[in-house]
């Protein structure tokens, strides 16, 4: 699996920027796609992540309320919704991919995409 994300850019507090995750490769519908996050200086950490074959999702509590993932399996394709987005959003966002159950740490995921950065001003 091949993944591209983009979508990142500059924004204002409370506003808001879509991110996509574009797979290539094998077969999108038996994996489960997730998104990560890297601020500067910190760990990266886990934003969401979407199971297509049993259409879990799983969000971090920081997300809660404010992003939104979905995917279209026809365009092997994943989009994260981020609204009312904060100063402390500001990191480079990567999507990666594994098979079968949701989980919630990188190291678990085997495919990574290469980062869109976002970038949120106060």
């Amino acid at each position: 699996v091949q993944l591209q994300a983009s979508g990142g850019g500059l924004v204002q507090a409370g506003g808001s920027l879509r991110l996509s995750c574009a797979a290539s490769g094998r077969t999108f519908s038996s994996y489960v796609v997730g998104w990560f996050r890297q601020a500067p200086g910190k760990e990266r950490e886990f934003v969401v992540a979407i199971s297509w074959s049993g259409g879990s999702l799983y969000y971090a509590d920081s997300v809660k309320g404010r992003f939104t993932i979905s995917g279209d399996n026809a365009k092997k394709t994943v989009y994260l919704q981020m609204n009312s987005l904060k100063p402390e959003d500001t990191a480079v966002y990567y999507c990666a991919a594994k098979g079968f159950t949701i989980a919630t740490t990188r190291d678990e995921y085997p495919y990574w995409g290469q980062g869109t950065l976002v970038t949120v001003s106060s």
